[in-house]
């Protein structure tokens, strides 16, 4: 009959050798935003469903959302226009108490370059904020959403899409 284990069959029974601790970002979530149009169908439901993320349409996060705001707009003048605006709203701390403004997402509003006097603008909005900007897709026009065009690559690492 044993009795007990047999330690001096095996030797002596060393300390583990230790584990180097896993970075602190190794288990960290990824970070929830909450997409918030400046202007009617400036793009916050395809950006949601591309990049995730919560989709608030034009409306400020509401208790329970993400509080990191995307701002989004077109690239068209009017676009532009309500963004900025928005953009100052937060600047003056006129925004709902606990939001916080991280960039702002600008869509194209249509193939190609952007006119001169529009890019000015975006590069007025560039001085004082992030901004993301997210090129004319075709095919989210038909419906198909898919991955994050290549362009928009700290777009997705910044939300998490880039997995």
């Amino acid at each position: 009959m044993r009795q007990g284990p047999e330690i001096w069959l095996r030797g002596p029974v060393t300390a583990p050798e230790p584990v180097p601790p896993e970075p602190a970002h190794a288990h960290a979530a990824a970070r929830r935003f909450s997409w918030v149009g400046t202007h009617g169908g400036a793009g916050v439901t395809t950006l949601a469903a591309v990049y995730g993320g919560h989709d608030s349409g034009r409306s400020w996060p509401g208790p329970g959302d993400p509080t990191s705001v995307l701002l989004v707009a077109r690239t068209h003048a009017a676009g532009l226009d309500t963004v900025a605006g928005a953009v100052e709203i937060f600047r003056r701390g006129r925004a709902p108490q606990g939001l916080d403004l991280d960039a702002v997402v600008l869509v194209a509003d249509a193939p190609g370059r952007l006119p001169r006097p529009l890019a000015q603008r975006v590069r007025s909005l560039e001085s004082v904020i992030d901004v993301y900007r997210v090129p004319w897709v075709p095919s989210w026009r038909l419906g198909e959403l898919g991955h994050p065009p290549r362009e928009t690559g700290d777009l997705a690492r910044l939300t998490g899409a880039a997995r």
